[in-house]
């Protein structure tokens, strides 16, 4: 059967990492434990993609300064905070800085089980939804200047006569630039065209 994906637990507490691996072992996922954060940002680049599962205080290097170097050196690794009593407003920082969630100890086994599987789907999909965004920019990078000028003016909504005006061309160099550009971005409608500029973010006001 396969493995649900990968866990890192990172805890400077030994009973609390024995009990986490136990737990998500058995509950099919591959787990890895760290004492500190400084060993785990160590391993960081090396590591394959899976959740983070983290307290918030620690030794050294806390849960919110690992959850930043995270963010800054892998973004797409969902992290999930655990934190003790009465530390709620740290866990509100932690979710203001990207955390996927975060749980109070003692908590529900299942519940735990449960958030990592939504994080790692949820992160799977960002991951795509970012790979998508970064194909679509590579071709509007592949775009001249001039054929650049004529997709902002469609995506605009400018009629080719308007687009040829503004540049003071004929109508039908512009069509001629409309066709590479529908052929360079792989679009194979106006619609379509405006859908791609926005997922690459480059729909301008």
């Amino acid at each position: 059967m396969a493995r649900r994906g990968n866990v890192y637990v990172i805890d400077d507490d030994d009973a609390m990492r024995d009990s986490l691996q136990f737990l998500l072992d058995s509950a099919d996922f591959d787990v890895r434990l760290f004492e500190s954060a400084q060993a785990f940002l160590d391993a960081l680049p090396t590591v394959e993609f899976g959740c983070v599962v983290s307290d918030i205080r620690m030794p050294g290097i806390d849960g919110i300064e690992l959850l930043k170097r995270v963010k800054e050196s892998r973004g797409a690794f969902p992290v999930i905070i655990m934190t003790g009593h009465g530390d709620v407003p740290l866990a509100v920082e932690a979710m203001r800085l990207g955390a996927v969630d975060f749980m109070e100890k003692p908590f529900e086994d299942d519940r735990l089980i449960a958030m990592i599987d939504v994080a790692l789907r949820q992160a799977e999909a960002g991951a795509r939804d970012e790979a998508a965004a970064q194909d679509v920019a590579s071709r509007i990078a592949s775009l001249s200047p001039r054929e650049r000028q004529v997709m902002d003016g469609l995506v605009a909504g400018l009629s080719n006569k308007m687009i040829a005006r503004d540049y003071n061309i004929s109508p039908r160099t512009i069509e001629v630039y409309r066709a590479n550009v529908m052929t360079k971005m792989q679009a194979s409608s106006l619609s379509e065209l405006v859908r791609l500029a926005m997922r690459a973010g480059a729909l301008k006001d």
